[in-house]
């Protein structure tokens, strides 16, 4: 029966039923205890339905004190507890603002006076009677009785009513129209089975009780009580109750109150709840979720469910699913849809870009100061004697090395994205071109001069011009085939700044250039940059007086080192957040730097000279070239005694004067080839 009700409290009430529990039929006080911390696993919903013997009920109420809950849960009663007082008999606390139901009964007016009529004598044939009247009077009938709660004989002359409280049981009226729905179906069946027949015929003997129970859901006739008895396709008579509640206030005496009643409808009025509440109470297995929240149902509860937040770039798409922004999009504040995120790029103002300008900016100014001051002094010995059509090459490349910095922080659009793929690798490209047709010049001119009077080719201004050219069309060569096979355009990046905090991401609009295709456009560069390198390497022991390979050697020694340190720091943050600025920055560095230390070795020297020493930029005196013959071949002149100088140094000095009288007191290796000292003097520097 209790699963039936349960079912139909699923199917045609409409109600949820957040736990179905039951009580034990050896049940203890641990028992009840733990079925009032089961009801308070689901806390939110407070009605509870209770099919219960007195017993339980009070077991019930006893547990919710213990466990301090009094007033936390709100009791629906069945019509066994009704208007009872035994069930809550002094603990009326706890039942305040239960409900509870009983069928509409009516006093049916003679049984009073026929039941109170009824004694041994009369009334025999009834054999629960006597059992009845013992427990009625407590007292006991006979010694074989099996009552033993009393020593008192019954007298047999004690009178209902009189003797004993007496009140109207209120399913008399049920008892008496279940008997009469019983009589009109087996008179019914009779004059349907046995219409010639008074009594009870053959085919009534032999119908059974299916028969019989098709007969009783057709009767229909007016009850006791004066209403209908009828009975639904299901068995059931229509439902008449009268509702209770126990109510318990300053204003009216405790007890059960009518509130009212069910007859094809419900009639509600004057109700009151525990704890003073004075709207209508909220029971429910689980409180609506959140916005952003989606319902996860549990299993065989269909209105029971957890409440999930839909976290990272998920939106609540309906109650009960969750769906993934699209890749560009992230949730909006309160995750019910999606909403564009933000696109950033590297803002000039940021602490990223304001020191590579800086830099940029310095460096800038200082080229066009230098650049300046060789065209205002073109025609000086220090400029024509530093190659200027190199040097104009040269610092052209050191310009476009810091232009590069403006480019890469401005906002990326197709013309942006076209001139970075072209100057990102130019400048480096054109400055070391000229400095490596600077090297190889001195390189070839002094190894040719070991092994013949005879110049080498290519060392006019203008072959210096053409070498460096071929050396930047390769570049520009490579850029041209990278734009046809590639086309520059832009890209918004939405994984690099993907947090897992979407308020927090962003898309990153840059140019579509790998960190490979940087490293390839940068390669030749370097290429040309470790060549030249090994150059000043070999050129690093030419006297100083005759060309300028110590401070090339110097300015490539410091440029790769700056390189080397760019390469890990390139790649290590490859997986950064901040991946864009921190590239980006440290490309601009390296590349400020690496014209910086160009600038500041090769021609911040010269420009100090001209501008703060002019006495020191006029033409030197010239060794004719009998002269330098004539002292290469002077060999006794020249001394070896590399032990007269500290450490074992040993240093090759040329006699400025060439009188045989005069003696130099320098140590030196063994002479140098009078072809040697003939290149020195036709093509060396200065």
């Amino acid at each position: 029966p209790f699963q039936s009700t349960l079912q139909i409290f699923h199917y045609n009430g409409g109600i949820c039923i957040a736990q179905s529990l039951k009580i034990p039929h050896d049940r203890k006080q641990a028992d009840f205890d733990k079925i009032i911390q089961q009801l308070l696993s689901t806390s939110n919903a407070r009605a509870i339905i209770i099919f219960a013997s007195d017993e339980d009920i009070r077991g019930i109420l006893n547990a919710t004190k213990r466990a301090d809950q009094v007033g936390h849960f709100l009791w629906i009663g069945s019509d066994s507890w009704g208007a009872k007082s035994s069930p809550i008999h002094q603990l009326e606390d706890a039942a305040v603002g239960a409900v509870t139901i009983l069928p509409k009964r009516a006093t049916i007016a003679g049984f009073d006076a026929y039941f109170t009529s009824r004694t041994l004598e009369n009334n025999r044939r009834n054999v629960w009677f006597a059992e009845y009247w013992e427990e009625n009077f407590n007292c006991k009938l006979m010694s074989s009785s099996k009552k033993e709660d009393t020593s008192r004989k019954c007298t047999g002359q004690e009178r209902i009513g009189t003797d004993s409280k007496y009140e109207q049981e209120g399913k008399v009226q049920f008892v008496i129209d279940a008997v009469y729905a019983m009589a009109h179906a087996l008179h019914n069946m009779q004059k349907e089975l046995c219409p010639d027949t008074s009594g009870v015929c053959p085919e009534m003997d032999q119908a059974g009780g299916k028969k019989l129970l098709k007969y009783i859901r057709n009767v229909s006739f007016n009850g006791s009580a004066g209403t209908p008895v009828t009975f639904n396709r299901n068995g059931d008579a229509p439902g008449r109750y009268d509702l209770f509640q126990y109510q318990m206030n300053n204003s009216s005496t405790p007890g059960y109150k009518v509130i009212g009643q069910w007859m094809d409808t419900l009639q509600l009025n004057d109700m009151q709840w525990p704890n003073g509440e004075t709207g209508i109470p909220i029971s429910v297995c689980n409180l609506p979720c959140k916005t952003g929240e989606r319902k996860k149902m549990v299993k065989g509860m269909p209105c029971c469910w957890h409440c999930e937040l839909c976290d990272g770039y998920q939106y609540q798409y309906d109650e009960t699913t969750c769906k993934l922004c699209p890749y560009n999009m992230r949730p909006n504040g309160n995750r019910t849809g999606c909403q564009p995120i933000p696109i950033v790029k590297l803002e000039w103002h940021s602490p990223w870009a304001v020191i590579p300008v800086f830099l940029a900016m310095l460096g800038i100014i200082a080229t066009i100061f230098v650049m300046a001051t060789f065209i205002r002094y073109n025609d000086t010995p220090i400029v024509r004697a530093s190659g200027r059509e190199l040097s104009y090459v040269l610092l052209t490349g050191i310009f476009l090395c810091y232009i590069i910095t403006f480019l890469m922080i401005a906002k990326p659009d197709v013309g942006i994205c076209s001139f970075r793929r072209i100057f990102l690798g130019l400048g480096m490209c054109i400055s070391y071109a000229a400095l490596l047709t600077k090297t190889n010049r001195i390189y070839r001119i002094f190894e040719e001069g070991k092994k013949s009077v005879t110049p080498p080719r290519l060392i006019s201004p203008t072959s210096q011009l053409a070498i460096t050219s071929s050396l930047i069309s390769v570049q520009l060569l490579g850029v041209f085939i990278w734009f046809g096979v590639d086309p520059p355009n832009i890209v918004i990046d939405y994984d690099e700044q993907k947090t897992m905090n979407p308020s927090q991401a962003r898309g990153m609009l840059k140019c579509d250039i790998t960190d490979l295709q940087i490293i390839c456009s940068l390669g030749y560069s370097i290429l040309l940059m470790v060549t030249c390198t090994v150059y000043a390497i070999k050129t690093r022991g030419v006297p100083e007086n005759f060309n300028e390979a110590k401070p090339i050697g110097f300015t490539m020694y410091t440029t790769c080192i700056v390189w080397l340190a760019f390469i890990p720091i390139f790649f290590g943050t490859a997986q950064s957040a901040e991946k864009l600025y921190i590239q980006t920055t440290t490309l601009t560095i390296s590349m400020n730097l690496s014209a910086s230390v160009a600038l500041g070795m090769l021609y911040m020297p010269k420009v100090y000279v001209i501008i703060f020493h002019p006495e020191l930029n006029v033409q030197k005196r010239k060794r004719s070239f009998k002269a330098v013959v004539t002292a290469a071949t002077m060999s006794t002149r020249l001394s070896h005694k590399p032990s007269d100088r500290p450490n074992g140094e040993a240093k090759t000095e040329l006699c400025e004067n060439v009188d045989p009288n005069s003696e130099c007191h320098h140590a030196s290796p063994p002479p140098i080839s009078q072809n040697y000292l003939i290149n020195l003097a036709k093509y060396g520097f200065n």
